[in-house]
């Protein structure tokens, strides 16, 4: 369930009056990084089956730390499952990034991990980019260990969150290179300047957003997850990710924003 949720969220990912950023936005391109380091955003989102609620996806850029005696930036992504569905109970994990923008302009992973926070087990998946080798090391839940070519801008999936905004509302297409369950994948992403109104629980009135249509290339996913996926951001100068619809079996599992925060830095 919680691997589900985490790579449901990949593909992402009413702005409250206190949002201090412009909506509807009269900027015609995407914003670049330091446009999105500029704020402090929290996110939360709803997951949904059918009529079942499986959880929620909690967002957040914590403060700067240091890595290997270099400045890193640090996202959390943090996923509760719904304790009410049987056979699941109250579970907790959480994915942290640490990362930083390279001379390109895209957010590059040095590490990533996953802390199981209810059973106690810190560290349980661990992958380290090395960028003067070339290497990603990674150190899995059954505990195996391996070494993989690294390829940039290289990341463990949730920097997407960051990387899918510097295209949307563009016509501008991308691939990323994406590490995880022991080898190598990509997630593709075909933008357009197209806008659709759509309605989100933060908002009073419906909203217009960019649609994105993506697939992925050698990344398991449960379910009959079928690689293809839709997202959608909103029409501001932050290009907020508001959805992500992916392909199942027996229809969409559905990722919806239910609260953001934003605040001027």
């Amino acid at each position: 369930m919680k691997r589900l949720l985490l790579l449901l969220f990949t593909p992402l990912l009413v702005v409250p009056a206190f949002a201090q950023h412009d909506f509807p936005s009269e900027k015609k391109e995407p914003p670049d990084m330091g446009e999105l380091f500029s704020v402090k955003e929290t996110f939360r989102y709803e997951v949904k089956y059918g009529f079942f609620k499986l959880g929620w996806i909690n967002v957040r850029l914590l403060s700067d730390t240091l890595y290997q005696d270099q400045e890193r930036k640090h996202i959390l992504t943090e996923i509760e499952s719904n304790g009410s569905i049987p056979f699941v109970g109250d579970e907790l994990d959480q994915y942290h990034s640490l990362f930083y923008v390279n001379e390109e302009g895209f957010p590059v992973e040095s590490k990533y991990w996953k802390d199981n926070i209810d059973e106690k087990e810190y560290d349980e998946i661990v992958y380290w980019f090395d960028r003067d080798l070339g290497k990603v090391y990674y150190k899995e839940e059954d505990n195996t260990r391996d070494t993989l070519d690294l390829e940039d801008p290289a990341t463990s999936g949730h920097l997407i969150f960051y990387f899918s905004r510097l295209f949307a509302g563009s016509e501008e297409n991308f691939k990323l290179p994406v590490y995880v369950t022991k080898k190598k994948g990509y997630i593709y992403g075909k933008n357009s300047l197209e806008k659709e109104e759509r309605r989100y629980e933060p908002f009073d009135e419906p909203v217009m957003a960019y649609r994105l249509d993506g697939s992925t290339e050698n990344i398991e996913g449960p379910f009959g997850f079928s690689g293809d996926f839709r997202a959608w951001f909103l029409d501001d100068d932050l290009r907020v990710p508001l959805e992500a619809r992916v392909k199942v079996f027996w229809g969409n599992v559905i990722v919806r924003i239910i609260d953001y925060t934003c605040e001027e830095l």
